[in-house]
């Protein structure tokens, strides 16, 4: 279990004082601070839980979300943000929970865009933003991030391999820890997103943390399935896939290896 008081120590003087909601049980994190966001609840509310019955992916993927095992935590964020910049919250997302797991663990994460969290060829975490804009501004961003930290058993049907923080840190990883590690790191990332350069300084900063942006034969699922040579980040945090056909701009979809041959 949490200490929320402790949490709330930690916290002092952050965007999320005061604003921790704990649930033991929850359908989902994210569909907790959606109903908040809907209802005028503050920046930086976040919503914390021990286990999810209905945790859910990008996509609309289930999310695995065992009892007091893994990170199963929403974020309701406010920020002053244009509408076109959005699509770099995610990546900046990304770079908190690499750093959090760094800083929590010792171990590295490779981003793999747009959401998951790898450590080596397997899977750790993933993030979902869903998000309302209004009169091309962001009126509302709720950010849910999803990391196996003591799980040891997982299903090998899986699309990607599963591991967790304690199978590969061989040795218990402290939930609390990496959690105020986690906001400490998005607080950080969300004001950088508000810079007039982040255009630049982000897509720049994942591409430097993932082995998956440039350089790596990659298919590409959903609407604009294709396979290529990923070759970077537009502006907008979009993938660029070098295609036989040309470059392809991905907006949406995801990412595997592509099969050689």
């Amino acid at each position: 279990m949490f200490d929320l008081a402790a949490l709330e120590a930690e916290l002092a003087g952050s965007i999320f004082a005061g604003k921790l909601h704990f649930s033991c049980v929850t359908a989902s994190t994210n569909s907790d601070a959606l109903v908040a966001a809907r209802a005028a609840g503050p920046h930086g509310s976040v919503y914390l839980a021990d286990e999810q019955l209905a945790g859910r992916g990008r996509g609309d993927h289930a999310w695995h979300s065992a009892p007091g095992e893994g990170l199963y935590v929403s974020v309701l964020l406010r920020p002053h943000l244009p509408a076109a910049r959005l699509p770099l919250l995610p990546l900046a997302a990304g770079l908190a929970a690499a750093d959090a797991v760094r800083s929590a663990s010792g171990l590295a994460i490779d981003l793999r865009w747009p959401n998951d969290l790898l450590l080596g060829a397997r899977k750790a975490g993933g993030i979902l933003v869903e998000a309302k804009s209004e009169a091309s501004a962001v009126a509302f961003a709720v950010v849910g991030i999803g990391i196996n930290v003591h799980q040891s058993g997982f299903d090998p049907a899986l699309a990607t391999l599963a591991t967790s923080l304690d199978e590969e840190a061989g040795r218990p990883i402290s939930r609390q820890a990496l959690l105020v590690f986690l906001l400490k790191s998005l607080e950080r990332e969300t004001l950088a997103l508000l810079h007039p350069a982040a255009e630049k300084t982000i897509p720049l900063r994942v591409q430097q943390a993932s082995t998956w942006v440039s350089g790596r034969r990659v298919q590409v699922h959903g609407p604009q399935a294709c396979t290529g040579v990923t070759a970077g980040l537009d502006e907008h945090g979009f993938l660029l896939v070098r295609t036989a056909n040309g470059v392809v701009t991905v907006t949406t979809g995801g990412i595997r290896a592509a099969e050689i041959g």
